[in-house]
Parts: C-alpha cells; structure tokens; sequence
C-alpha cells in the first residue's frame, strides 16, 4: 500500500536513515532512476520506505497516481502491485528495505 509521509519535511538523509534501521529496513542505499522511465507493473517481494532527494517519481496503484518530489518519502508494503514514472530529470532517492522473516 502506497501512504504519504507523515514525516516532517525537514527530516534530513541521516534522520531518514536512522529511522529507517530503527524500523527494521536494514537494506539502506541511495539509487538513482533515469530520465522518463517508466516500469511495467509489478511487485517487491519486501516492504519500501524511501525518501525522493532529487527529481520526482510518480507511483500509480490501484488506478492512482501519487507524485512525490524531494524532500517527499512514501512506503509500499511488499506486494503492492505498482508502475513507476520518473520525472524529465530523474530520481535520486535513499530507499530502505525490510526484507520477510524467514
């Protein structure tokens, strides 16, 4: 499920990533998405926190479409059938993963 942040837009790249390991998203990087990529619809088989630090993505769900942009962070629990489209510059973002139990 995709939910806006109810973080305060001030939560800097440390503060984000601490809060993310407190959550239990221990798989932590930065990654960077290509000018107008759009994916085909699928799925992550964990859950995703992530905070957008440059440029914007587009996440539909559901038939809805959410733009966040930097200083945005959203969450999709695993599963979540979604596409992404990012913005005419890219994304950059710091993006945590909680992986399922064994």
């Amino acid at each position: 499920m995709m939910e806006p942040s109810t973080e305060p837009e001030t939560m800097d790249t440390s503060e984000f990533e601490t809060k993310l390991r407190r959550e239990g998203f221990l798989d932590v990087e930065r990654k960077q998405g290509q000018p107008n990529f759009v994916s085909k619809p699928h799925t992550h088989p964990y859950d995703v926190q992530a905070l957008v630090l440059d440029g914007e993505i587009t996440l539909e769900r559901e038939g809805k479409a959410q733009t966040f942009r930097a200083g945005d962070s959203f969450e999709m629990t695993a599963g979540c059938v979604h596409t992404e489209h990012y913005g005419p510059d890219g994304y950059s973002f710091l993006v945590g993963r909680r992986h399922p139990r064994s």
